[in-house]
């Protein structure tokens, strides 16, 4: 009779993290007999979870779909961000054809970029952005517009209003470009199923309409 193989259980603790200073740590105050007898019994060790150590740029923090991804994998996964960092860094960008068919086009007719903007480098990074409307620039795109999904999650709060004077800064820089919209990410970007959120931002890119 084959002997039944031993269960192999990954669990993720979302929010749980280490810390050795216990001022203010939740986690080192709280008792919990069974997560302490764990460490104590077995063997363990802490892993990196963000910049390169997961396919992040140095600095960057890690998030759940980062950190499920190198996990699943079992090796470094570059992720999009890096992946972008590196066209750019080595002038490659505008050698994606892609951005080459969106350039055409635009030049013919017009250009649309939306996306969060911010510097958060979880869905989208302020810096793309910038390539993207210097590649424009260099496709003598006249018509280009951009319709801004504000942060406030992975940033700060009240950090938007930087981020578009950055963006309006390096327009006037390039003389390429206007803003056309500007949406919370609460609408833009929900991911529960709420048409009625998504529906409002439909509605301000599409057809002008908003407050």
């Amino acid at each position: 009779m084959a002997k039944r193989p031993k269960p192999l259980v990954l669990t993720v603790l979302d929010g749980w993290g280490f810390r050795a200073e216990t001022k203010g740590n939740a986690i080192a105050l709280a008792r919990k007999p069974n997560y302490d007898e764990l460490l104590r019994k077995f063997p363990n060790t802490l892993i990196q979870t963000s910049g390169p150590a997961v396919g992040l740029p140095e600095g960057q923090m890690g998030n759940s779909e980062v950190g499920h991804l190198n996990i699943g994998a079992g090796r470094v996964v570059h992720m999009d961000i890096t992946r972008i960092d590196l066209l750019i860094a080595n002038k490659q960008l505008d050698q994606v054809p892609l951005f080459q068919q969106a350039m055409e086009r635009g030049r013919q007719r017009q250009l649309h970029f939306m996306g969060l903007l911010s510097d958060g480098g979880v869905h989208s990074h302020i810096n793309h952005l910038f390539a993207l409307l210097e590649m424009a620039k260099q496709w003598n795109v006249e018509k280009v517009f951009v319709h801004c999904f504000m942060d406030g999650r992975d940033t700060p709060p009240h950090s938007g209003r930087d981020f578009v004077r950055q963006l309006q800064q390096k327009m006037r820089e390039l003389q390429v470009g206007e803003i056309a919209t500007l949406v919370g990410r609460y609408y833009a970007m929900d991911r529960d199923n709420r048409w009625e959120r998504i529906e409002l931002a439909y509605r301000a890119i599409v057809h002008g309409e908003a407050e």
